[in-house]
């Protein structure tokens, strides 16, 4: 039985990939930081099939002990600061998260378990002001924010730990990726959670930054098992992880109001606090790589996408 550990198994990506990986056997441990409350909304379901370890991206002795204890075969760590806009009100805290806890993961594996295979969630803010399109493998990186600058130190960290001490360290620059649960404060499923309420009489509006910024969005689930290939190739390597098609938020918009039959005009307002103090305008990956290597390809297209999570917010807020 091959066995998993998991930074970060209490957010969106975390609770896909524990399901992914216990589907094909894996012993799965996941980190949780130690709290009087427990946040495990999205692992619910999995808790009693899963084993929590406590540590923290912040303390590099818990770390260390927690892979120590678990011996993993395979680490992947997606903890992090992921909210742009928080990393801007938060810069040092979003370093110290998104940034320096990848160097204290990765000095974990290298003292207590070299020979497992770790896979550090990368970005596509990293591209920030983007120098190509479609961005790829080979793409300079311009970040735009702290949380992109951070990303940016945790990717290159993570090559030079595979190159200066032979460590099978991938990163994956996954693109923009949703489900039902993502966190409402990110604005597919801002927008997505506001159409229900106001289909259900609970909210009048909802308050929006720039609609004309165009991303690549696909399904969280999809982009989980592309985490997995990457750690079974015979070397490692590091792949774009995208659709290769872009929408604009207003599409976003156009499409979750319209699954309730409303005019998202009469509901929509554009807020200046919500627009970036650099904004990213254009984001769009080019998946060849993970294409042909991987044999990766996502399965969700982006409209149904959101049907689906429009869908799961209302009867969210009906049981409610």
């Amino acid at each position: 039985m091959p066995t998993a550990l998991i930074t970060g198994i209490t957010g969106q990506d975390g609770s896909y990939l524990a399901e992914l990986l216990l589907a094909k056997g894996y012993r799965v441990y996941g980190v949780v930081r130690r709290s009087s409350t427990t946040p495990y909304e999205r692992i619910a379901h999995l808790v009693d099939r899963i084993e929590l370890v406590s540590a923290d991206l912040l303390d590099q002795t818990s770390l260390t002990d927690a892979v120590y204890d678990t011996q993993p075969d395979e680490i992947y760590n997606l903890a992090a600061q992921s909210f742009v806009q928080t990393s801007w009100t938060q810069p040092v805290l979003t370093g110290e998260f998104t940034a320096l806890g990848v160097t204290r993961i990765l000095e974990a594996m290298r003292k207590a378990a070299p020979k497992a295979r770790f896979y550090q969630a990368s970005s596509s803010e990293m591209y920030g002001k983007v120098q190509e399109t479609p961005q790829r493998e080979e793409t300079p990186f311009y970040p735009r924010s702290p949380y992109g600058v951070a990303k940016v130190y945790g990717h290159w960290i993570t090559v030079n730990y595979r190159e200066s001490f032979n460590l099978y360290a991938v990163s994956g620059i996954l693109f923009n990726h949703e489900s039902p649960r993502r966190g409402t404060e990110f604005v597919t499923r801002k927008v997505t959670d506001a159409v229900a309420r106001i289909k259900l009489g609970l909210a009048t509006e909802v308050r929006l930054g720039n609609l004309d910024a165009r991303r690549d969005w696909g399904f969280a689930g999809d982009y989980v098992d592309a985490m997995w290939r990457m750690l079974q190739q015979d070397t490692p390597d590091d792949y774009v992880i995208g659709t290769g098609r872009t929408w604009t938020v207003q599409h976003l918009v156009e499409r979750a109001f319209g699954c309730v039959g409303l005019d998202w005009r009469e509901y929509v307002k554009q807020d200046p606090k919500y627009f970036r103090p650099a904004e990213v305008d254009l984001l769009v990956a080019d998946p060849t790589k993970a294409r042909e290597r991987l044999g990766w390809t996502p399965t969700v297209e982006f409209d149904d996408l959101v049907k689906i999570m429009v869908e799961a917010d209302l009867a969210r807020h009906a049981r409610a």
